[in-house]
């Protein structure tokens, strides 16, 4: 880390504490996307040498952060709609007790293997598609689902007990 650098943003912290205010829909996040702005500044070797440069470097990196959130807090309510939906729609004789298994192992998944079942399972995007989004291969996409929806199988069908339940595929 440079010393020149961590000096420079010492001094740029109170604007950046301030623009990252007037930018984050949540105040509380505003501190977040300033920390991460700085972290970000410091591992990327590559920030301008000047105050002025870099203040307005920040800004840009403040900024694109906080657009990172607001899409992110989209994608939730979204799933949360989605879910909403879902759920409305369903049969109310439905399996409760199946519906609770399935949702208990989906938040159990690493975010990187719930990030991609949701995107081809639930949001219906192609392979190629949810590559895109989260700029991997194509084959990884489909290498990572696979090992998502068995991680399920095997999470749906084990007993309380720990034994595996036998079901015919």
């Amino acid at each position: 880390m440079s010393r020149v650098l961590a000096g420079a943003l010492k001094r740029l912290m109170p604007d950046l504490r301030a623009f990252a205010r007037s930018v984050a829909a949540n105040p509380c996040d505003s501190d977040d996307i300033v920390q991460d702005a700085v972290e970000r500044a410091l591992k990327s070797g590559g920030a301008p040498d000047d105050d002025e440069a870099l203040r307005r470097w920040m800004f840009r990196v403040i900024r694109n952060l906080n657009i990172d959130e607001l899409r992110k807090l989209r994608v939730r309510r979204e799933y949360s709609v989605t879910q909403m939906r879902l759920h409305d729609d369903a049969p109310h004789h439905a399996d409760v007790a199946s519906n609770v298994l399935v949702r208990i192992a989906f938040d159990a998944l690493q975010p990187a293997t719930r990030e991609v079942l949701f995107l081809v399972d639930v949001a219906g995007l192609r392979y190629a598609e949810a590559a895109e989004v989260m700029e991997v291969p194509e084959g990884t996409v489909m290498s990572r689902l696979s090992r998502a929806r068995k991680v399920m199988r095997d999470r749906i069908e084990e007993r309380p007990d720990g034994q595996v339940r036998k079901t015919t595929r």
